[in-house]
């Protein structure tokens, strides 16, 4: 698996608008595209996608894809591999919080969204995709360090099938994975006389 790129508390924050994070998420999931099919896809104009675009670039988060631009038109892709976040987000610089806050809600919302696109969608599209779809989620009783280290397995799984190579028939398909502790109503962890193992 490749190793995750940590970002810095600068770069942090360079992320942390909402249409920049749309941008990161839209060129992860559908792979190259320019400041204008962006700006139609996302409903702005492609002068501010340009910006954002920019400011992404400057902080590594995207690249011009060379091979497909020409004098018209740039094309931007994600820089390849994964990003943690944690280690800025948790840092005592003022604002990281809130900055990785802002970032992980915006994922998040986005990750919702592509589902949700999907869902209304599975009535025009072929029967084989809808039945291979996999939904789900699972109860476990796991520390802290059983938790990560079962989310570092299933990453090297995602790893695994993202470096071979793409059968002509593949199409884009979205895994996502969350792994947290269930919080009480009160917004407390459940403690260990309240279950079972």
């Amino acid at each position: 698996m490749d190793e995750a790129r940590r970002i810095g508390v600068e770069a942090l924050k360079a992320l942390a608008h909402p249409l920049r994070v749309r941008i990161f998420s839209e060129l992860t999931s559908y792979g190259p595209a320019t400041a204008s099919s962006l700006a139609a896809r996302l409903g702005e104009s492609s002068g501010s996608t340009s910006y954002h675009l920019r400011q992404l670039e400057k902080h590594g988060y995207v690249r011009e894809d060379a091979e497909r631009g020409n004098g018209r038109d740039r094309w931007w892709e994600r820089v390849p591999g994964p990003i943690e976040l944690a280690e800025a987000t948790f840092a005592s610089d003022p604002g990281a919080r809130e900055a990785g806050d802002l970032v992980e809600r915006e994922f998040i919302d986005n990750e919702n969204r592509r589902f949700a696109d999907y869902w209304s969608s599975r009535p025009q599209l072929p029967e084989e995709w809808v039945r291979s779809t996999q939904t789900g989620s699972a109860a476990l009783r796991l520390t802290a360090a059983e938790l990560e280290e079962l989310g570092q397995e299933v990453w090297a799984v995602f790893e695994r099938w993202r470096s071979r190579p793409a059968d002509p028939a593949a199409q884009r398909v979205d895994l996502q994975f969350r792994g947290f502790p269930i919080v009480r109503e009160d917004g407390r962890l459940e403690t260990k006389e309240e279950g079972s193992r």
